[in-house]
């Protein structure tokens, strides 16, 4: 902590990671469970109204006023709250993020593990690190973006789908990773060492080499959270993604560029 601490961006950037936890958790429990701000209550008297306005309606029923009579955020075209609105679509797109990325390191860990620990193995003429390493590549050949369009607009619209799309489309620079790490952990002495134990080798590879290959797996999934989140709110600005009238940062912005 004394040394992480001296580094200023990177406090700075985990201060700011944690209050993006803390607003997307709020977010959720004050949208869905407890509902103080709701993202889908349309108040059309109330449209275009900007931020900070309070609420004094005599119109709308006073149940339906926002909390504390007050829009932080202003109104959309169709008088709903957009502070409710952001509140929502950062519990989605950081749930998008996280679940993408988690995806993506459990496909790499596993690809990259096969092909660094069992890659000398021959399947045929051809050997295992060999095949799983020519799919990456071809995987590579493709842009990723157009790639996820093309398989999101097959499907139907869904959050899940969108999470699995990203996911499985963005593990191959994880399994270079991996298999790097693992090329070199698989000649260290201790490995040697389980091996002429007659150790497992399910515990080898999960007990000694998972835990020595995952830092630079971390830093690519810090990257690959933010990388997660702006192609959710591509998909979703472009109509692809999260449908109205569930908000995510996409949509929203796609709602705000016709005015």
């Amino acid at each position: 902590w004394s040394i992480f601490k001296q580094n200023q961006l990177a406090c700075f950037s985990f201060f700011f990671l944690i209050f993006l936890f803390i607003f997307a958790t709020v977010g959720k429990v004050l949208t869905r469970w407890i509902v103080l701000f709701d993202p889908q209550l349309v108040r059309l008297p109330e449209k275009f109204l900007p931020p900070l306005t309070p609420f004094t309606s005599r119109i709308i029923s006073p149940e339906d006023a926002p909390m504390f009579n007050m829009y932080f955020l202003g109104t959309d075209e169709l008088g709903r709250d957009i502070f409710a609105r952001m509140l929502e679509g950062t519990s989605v797109s950081l749930t998008v993020g996280f679940v993408a990325v988690s995806i993506s390191i459990f496909l790499g860990i596993f690809f990259g593990g096969i092909a660094g620990y069992y890659g000398k193995l021959k399947f045929s003429f051809i050997t295992i690190d060999t095949i799983i390493m020519r799919f990456v590549d071809v995987m590579l050949c493709f842009p990723t973006f157009f790639l996820i369009l093309t398989v999101v607009a097959l499907l139907p619209p869904s959050i899940y789908n969108i999470m699995i799309v990203i996911g499985i489309t963005s593990w191959m620079g994880t399994a270079r990773f991996v298999r790097a790490e693992f090329l070199a952990l698989r000649e260290l002495d201790y490995v040697i060492a389980a091996r002429s134990q007659a150790i497992p080798e399910w515990r080898i590879i999960f007990v000694h080499m998972v835990p020595n290959a995952i830092a630079p797996v971390l830093v690519s999934a810090t990257i690959g959270v933010a990388t997660a989140i702006l192609t959710e709110s591509s998909l979703s600005f472009l109509g692809f993604g999260v449908q109205p009238p569930d908000a995510t940062w996409g949509n929203i912005l796609a709602d705000g560029k016709q005015f």
